[in-house]
């Protein structure tokens, strides 16, 4: 797989934060099997989400979890909800593995 290469500057321009999980609602109005997610990012304030994680996770598994979210992405409509940050995972078959931190950090760190 090729993909195109980018440059620090590029990088620099998404800003991926750490943010500690602090609730976790069903969202029966999703077409796939999805939570309406809240997440303290420190500095950049608190923050809620749409995410298909549903298939790997119950909302118990998430909160207090630091995962990691994009928080530069303009808001987005989902349905009768509001999204405010992108939560990053990794698909499989099985579905989505969200992508959380090793040890903590402090809400809003930036991955570098």
């Amino acid at each position: 797989m090729s993909e195109p290469t980018i440059t620090w500057a590029d990088f620099e321009k998404v800003v991926l934060a750490a943010g500690t999980v602090l609730r976790v609602e069903p969202f029966p109005e999703a077409r796939k099997p999805a939570y309406k997610i809240w997440v303290d990012f420190g500095p950049y304030g608190e923050r809620k989400t749409s995410a298909q994680v549903a298939a790997l996770y119950q909302p118990q598994d998430l909160v207090g979890r630091q995962i990691v979210g994009v928080v530069n992405f303009p808001e987005k409509q989902i349905g009768p909800f509001r999204s405010q940050f992108l939560l990053t995972g990794f698909p499989t078959e099985d579905g989505v593995v969200v992508t959380a931190l090793e040890r903590p950090v402090p809400n809003g760190t930036r991955l570098a």
